[in-house]
């Protein structure tokens, strides 16, 4: 039987300055907080520590987004995947500094000279989300898979089936609803993968491209998915990940899963 937390990811307010952003954590109702280590909120150490401090006082559990805006795990380019991979460790080691136990990350994509390559950014995604795992692992950390939209490797189902069929690990993934609506798929993960999935980012679109819309201002059908997301076996946590009506989506998720 499900045991469904319901949390805020703090990418609503991505384009506000850091000190801004922490300002919002007391006031957003849950004490499941997920960060974005991107753009203005970057964690360093004396961020971290700020943010353990506001954790400490209202008693939170945070997880953490890893860097997404120019990331690509299945890059050919050893130079630019090794700056990608210190990139990414580097997040790792905040998480763990932060006490957070989650750590969110996304797979490989498609590149302009894929074409060229058939097949090599798929082995170059199992190869570094091995790395990116048994490094966090090693920090105490869970790592786990997000699935995404075009240019990335995966997608749909099928993909991350045939990746947990290649993939030597219990790696758990996050099921972005959002994603999952473009890809046409959200309720086939649902019923399919529900034994993966520990962690879900819930927001709307029109289905055709990532809009993070409030939750029930696009295409998704919620009243499937509230009757889906019962059914996942264990704890999982459904942070809002809109980037409008944040407290009217938080409000809608939990009314769903009580």
């Amino acid at each position: 039987m499900a045991n469904l937390k319901t949390g805020l990811s703090m990418l609503y307010c991505l384009g506000k300055p850091f000190k801004k952003m922490i300002r919002e954590i007391p006031s957003a109702g849950t004490r499941y907080i997920e960060i974005v280590d991107d753009g203005l909120h970057v964690l360093s150490k004396q961020r971290v520590s700020t943010l353990r401090e506001i954790g400490e006082s209202y008693e939170l559990r945070y997880i953490v987004h890893a860097p997404f805006a120019g990331v690509n795990i299945a890059l050919s380019s050893r130079l630019l995947l090794n700056a990608i991979l210190r990139r990414l460790k580097q997040s790792i080691v905040n998480t763990r500094v932060l006490g957070a136990k989650s750590w969110i990350f996304h797979p490989g994509m498609k590149t302009g000279i894929s074409m060229f390559y058939p097949g090599r950014d798929w082995i170059a995604n199992l190869k570094n989300v091995n790395l990116i795992v048994r490094f966090a692992q090693d920090n105490s950390v869970e790592p786990i898979l997000e699935n995404v939209t075009e240019p990335f490797l995966m997608k749909s189902v099928d993909d991350f089936k045939r990746f947990y069929d290649e993939f030597d690990g219990g790696l758990r993934m996050a099921l972005d609803t959002g994603h999952a609506n473009i890809s046409g798929g959200l309720e086939d993960f649902l019923t399919e993968l529900s034994g993966r999935i520990v962690h879900i980012h819930a927001h709307d679109n029109n289905g055709k491209s990532d809009q993070h819309l409030g939750v029930g201002r696009g295409t998704i059908k919620w009243d499937n998915f509230a009757n889906l997301v019962k059914q996942i076996p264990g704890e999982c946590v459904i942070t809002v990940e809109s980037v409008e009506y944040v407290r009217e989506s938080l409000d809608k998720i939990r009314r769903m899963v009580a």
